[in-house]
């Protein structure tokens, strides 16, 4: 009988355990290479809808996400994440971006409201998941009901029948709105820059942001996002930079919406839902949080 060789025995268990301590650093890094290219691109999306895609290296590198909605286009519909009210104030159940894409036969989805709670202690302890109950801020309509009542703290993004968008600053949407969700600033109103709280102010720093922005008709929408928390690849803007990015394209009132691991752009495609940003939840970069709501677009293939 051959007896096998120690030697050779020895070294396969080295290569087993090799494997086995590298396996967890691959999974950990494969996520930073299926990143979106630092590089510009433009193109159209859907009817009525249009993507752009900027790199900017300084003053440090940010990749920035710009969609414009023609409100008025054929087939653009909006939606928004349905909820209950309760008396414990969870009216939602939180979902990633891509969940909320598919569940509701969506072409387009951004994040939403500012939520709570929200923790991050580590990739395999956080809250909320996908299904936990969660609270959003400020003011939520769905299909014409309220699930989430306003808060004065928290300017309001309301959508009437018709598409038509507002901004409003005391947090309450008017009656008769369609869809609504909620911000925590006004940035721009009648197209200059709103002097903010001089506590934000001081505070102003590189951050993963979503605004929204309206031109003064309310028949045209963008969505701006920042990617960041990820250095040497988007580290995010400030709130003042974001701020004359959203004028340059003529808005006349912006909102702030949720920041950080929250900030998600989904699309429809051929092969599913697609993220067109680089998300970061528990600091691991393409990984998405889930979130209270989001604000949603149906629309007509090209």
């Amino acid at each position: 009988m051959k007896l096998t060789n120690p030697l050779k025995i020895k070294q396969i268990s080295h290569i087993i355990g090799f494997g086995i301590l590298l396996a967890p650093i691959l999974i950990y890094n494969i996520p930073y290479f299926s990143r979106p290219a630092q590089t510009n691109e433009v193109r159209s999306l859907f009817q009525g809808i249009a993507y752009r895609r900027e790199f900017r290296s300084n003053p440090r590198p940010v990749v920035i996400h710009t969609v414009s909605i023609d409100l008025k286009a054929p087939g653009i519909g909006i939606f928004v994440t349905p909820g209950t009210a309760t008396p414990d104030l969870t009216e939602t159940n939180a979902r990633i971006a891509t969940e909320f894409l598919k569940e509701f036969k969506l072409q387009l989805a951004v994040n939403a409201n500012f939520f709570y709670p929200c923790v991050e202690e580590a990739p395999w302890n956080y809250y909320p998941r996908s299904g936990d109950r969660v609270n959003n801020v400020g003011h939520a309509i769905s299909k014409g009901q309220a699930y989430s009542q306003p808060d004065a703290r928290f300017p309001a993004l309301c959508f009437d029948t018709n598409n038509r968008a507002q901004i409003i600053e005391n947090g309450t949407c008017p009656q008769g709105t369609a869809y609504g969700v909620a911000g925590d600033t006004v940035l721009v109103k009648n197209g200059k820059a709103l002097a903010q709280n001089p506590e934000k102010s001081k505070d102003d720093k590189p951050y993963p942001r979503t605004v929204v922005a309206i031109d003064k008709t309310g028949e045209k929408l963008w969505f701006i996002l920042a990617d960041g928390k990820q250095r040497m690849y988007s580290e995010g803007l400030k709130l003042s930079e974001i701020t004359e990015i959203s004028m340059q394209l003529g808005a006349d009132t912006v909102l702030n919406l949720d920041g950080g691991g929250s900030v998600t752009l989904a699309v429809a495609s051929p092969s599913g839902a697609k993220l067109l940003n680089a998300p970061i939840q528990n600091k691991i970069p393409m990984q998405q949080r889930p979130i209270s709501n989001h604000l949603g677009f149906y629309a007509r293939e090209n």
